[in-house]
């Protein structure tokens, strides 16, 4: 989806001002159900960081953040891309035991992001991590937290139902949650790119969980980026819906298991980023000081859009548009915040 487009006959079930009272309560309703679901106690975040600490995540490691000096602290800062590294980092500061976890607003400028229906330079997600015990560093731990994130969706989507009834004309999210690696569907459909591999398996499988991002597939490509630094490419994965309004997968939530010191090690060395061993955080973690944890960031505007039926993004957040989006959605009657 290079560029935005907004859908043939396309109506927003809600109206401008019940569209904002449906994003407060939604916002309101979900971070309670994941608080829930996952033990999670909600902490206060920052919006930079200084730049020096390998806090920021990457990415891709192409992407560039947006930096300032503080001549106060003699220093830089950078504004976030995600809260990945620094999450793990306080629920060591904080003293948080295994099986506790903590959950946050993050807001990020990606400046370089390639803005279109799903994708905005501003983004806001719930960043959560939890602190985990050796055992459950497997499959089937990620499999479980990932049905109780399902749930908490259902959960939310079905008091938002009662209250504006007419979103009871999409789709529901199906509690039947299929799991399939990044591997199957490259065997699956060699000759399809990533996305379209995405596509043709949620048409049939509408809630997946995508699995094994980030390291080389057997064509010598990843399905998709993830710095080498957070997520173990082994035990990780997106939450997948099929979006009814735009006929296409949609991703929800980026998650997993974080890196244990020999997964970091060797995903390092793969990655060739073997420089930041010698940042604060990677020397923290190379060395066993931190907690083995796992964690994600689940979309706050992609699961407003996916809830309440909108084709754009740009309808449940404040963000700048390209003059071609503009256009196309002012053309189709679409309200941009």
């Amino acid at each position: 989806m290079p560029k935005s487009f907004i859908p043939a006959g396309y109506t927003p079930l809600l109206n401008l001002y019940d569209t904002q009272r449906a994003i407060s309560l939604l916002k309101r309703l979900f971070e309670d159900n994941l608080a829930v679901a996952l033990h999670l106690k909600r902490v206060s975040a920052p919006l930079f960081v200084e730049a020096n600490t390998g806090l920021n995540d990457d990415l891709n490691g192409v992407e560039r953040p947006v930096s300032f000096d503080i001549p106060a602290a003699h220093g830089d800062a950078q504004v976030v891309h995600s809260l990945a590294k620094w999450k793990r980092l306080a629920l060591k500061r904080y003293q948080f035991s295994v099986g506790e976890g903590l959950y946050t607003d993050m807001n990020a400028i990606r400046r370089d992001e390639e803005p279109d229906n799903l994708h905005s330079v501003y983004v806001d997600q719930w960043d959560w991590e939890k602190i985990i015990a050796p055992r459950d560093r497997d499959e089937a731990h990620l499999k479980e937290t990932v049905q109780a994130i399902v749930q908490a969706i259902i959960s939310t989507q079905s008091t938002l139902r009662a209250v504006f009834p007419k979103l009871t004309a999409l789709s529901g999210v199906s509690p039947e949650v299929s799991f399939v690696t990044a591997q199957e569907l490259e065997d699956k459909w060699p000759d399809l790119s990533p996305k379209e591999r995405e596509n043709a398996w949620l048409r049939d499988h509408p809630t997946t969980f995508l699995m094994g991002i980030g390291a080389a597939l057997k064509s010598g490509k990843p399905h998709d980026g993830r710095a080498p630094d957070y997520d173990d490419w082994s035990l990780n994965g997106d939450i997948l819906l099929w979006n009814q309004v735009l006929g296409c997968a949609f991703e929800i939530s980026s998650m997993g298991i974080r890196v244990s010191p020999e997964s970091l090690d060797k995903q390092l060395t793969i990655a060739g980023c073997d420089e930041r061993r010698a940042l604060p955080f990677h020397k923290a973690l190379l060395a066993g000081e931190l907690p083995l944890t796992m964690g994600g960031g689940i979309g706050q505007s992609r699961l407003s859009m996916f809830l309440l039926g909108k084709a754009h993004i740009g309808e449940v957040q404040a963000s700048v548009w390209d003059p071609d989006t503009v256009a196309a959605c002012a053309a189709a009657g679409v309200i941009l915040l």
